[in-house]
């Protein structure tokens, strides 16, 4: 299987396909949430990951076949006084689990992390998704904490 990894150009017809066919397989999934994305969301993702210059996105393809996605963010760290980024989504395809993409789209995101002077990476991960934890955790993530005897940081939302 001839498998790469390349940055997503969301104004490129067939990039902006791969990344919400792929994204949307994804949220159909019982860990990406086990909805479709919406109209809305699959007629605009593209054009508004494009307006935001601090989001990047790479496709990874399985002999030509788009086969994963990772979309990154780049934040902000007060500590370190320097950038970070955040992996937003990561998903693969299911016919092309367990052969690697997923470490593949790591490295790349790292990679480009590294590229902007970033101090970090950091993702979310739900707590029964012990596949992509696996994945995470061999690519050198861990749960963050500043002192153990305070526990681990949490990830809390606001729905608006």
């Amino acid at each position: 299987m001839n498998t790469h990894v390349r940055q997503a150009d969301y104004t490129d017809a067939a990039d902006a396909a791969a990344l919400t066919g792929l994204l949307d397989v994804y949220a159909r999934d019982p860990m990406g949430g086990g909805k479709p994305l919406s109209a809305h969301t699959r007629e605009h993702l593209a054009a508004e990951l494009a307006a935001r210059p601090y989001a990047v996105s790479f496709l990874a393809f399985a002999d030509g076949v788009p086969a994963g996605v990772l979309n990154a963010f780049e934040g902000f760290s007060t500590f370190a006084c320097k950038p970070l980024l955040n992996v937003h989504d990561i998903a693969v395809h299911p016919d092309h689990r367990g052969k690697g993409i997923g470490k593949l789209l790591l490295d790349a995101a790292e990679a480009e992390a590294r590229r902007r002077g970033c101090c970090k990476l950091t993702l979310e991960v739900l707590s029964g998704n012990t596949r992509a934890r696996d994945v995470y955790e061999a690519a050198g993530y861990r749960a963050y904490e500043l002192d153990p005897d305070k526990g681990q940081a949490l990830f809390f939302e606001k729905a608006l």
